[in-house]
């Protein structure tokens, strides 16, 4: 009988154990709290990227002229990633035409979604559910008068005691009708890692 109690307890305390193991604890953080995971680009360069580029934009003698008396129409293409890393860079262009629209100095055409617009125009004309009279028209949309690019870029070195990645982030606003670049700016991030010595 002691036997047998034995084995349970043993069992259930297996049990037990392995439940508790395999609990794994979810905290939230702070969104803007400083990355400090790696040396590759994260959510901390995305955001002083996005913000520093848009202050600069907003900030401009240019931009205040451009804006002074209308709404510029202006669509962002999707930045160039130069570097070695996978980087969502539509992540950084979501950012910055958020917080340029926040603003209220400009509007924005969705170019990622010209395809998606033309089907619901399509399907109001010929899908014949929608009444003729309230369908909207073709060839009424606004077209931009400015187009916002830029490039993400990187350096990385390393040795045996340290590795180095920097940033450079470029940003550039064009007068789609004269080709004239009416403002640039860039920003540098430089990030430094200390590899760590094994000591016995």
């Amino acid at each position: 009988m002691n036997k047998l109690a034995l084995v349970t307890t043993l069992g259930l305390t297996l049990v037990l154990a392995a439940g508790c193991a395999n609990k794994s604890v979810v905290r939230y953080g702070d969104a803007t709290a400083v990355e400090t995971t790696d040396i590759n680009f994260g959510s901390t360069d995305l955001q002083k990227v996005a913000a520093e580029m848009t202050d600069s934009l907003l900030l401009s003698p240019v931009v205040g002229t451009l804006t002074q008396n209308s709404r510029p129409v202006m669509f962002v293409e999707r930045l160039k990633n130069k570097t070695s890393e996978h980087i969502d860079t539509e992540s950084i262009t979501d950012s910055i035409s958020t917080k340029l629209l926040r603003s209220g100095k400009f509007r924005f055409v969705d170019m990622g979604r010209v395809d998606a617009a033309r089907e619901q125009l399509k399907f109001q004309h010929d899908g014949g559910m929608v009444d003729p009279s309230k369908a909207l028209q073709f060839g009424r949309q606004i077209g931009a008068q400015y187009m916002l690019y830029g490039n993400l870029s990187s350096i990385v070195k390393s040795n045996q005691d340290k590795s180095d990645v920097y940033y450079k982030f470029t940003l550039r606003l064009m007068d789609l009708e004269s080709g004239l670049v009416e403002w640039a700016d860039e920003t540098e991030i430089r990030k430094t890692k200390a590899k760590e010595s094994v000591g016995w």
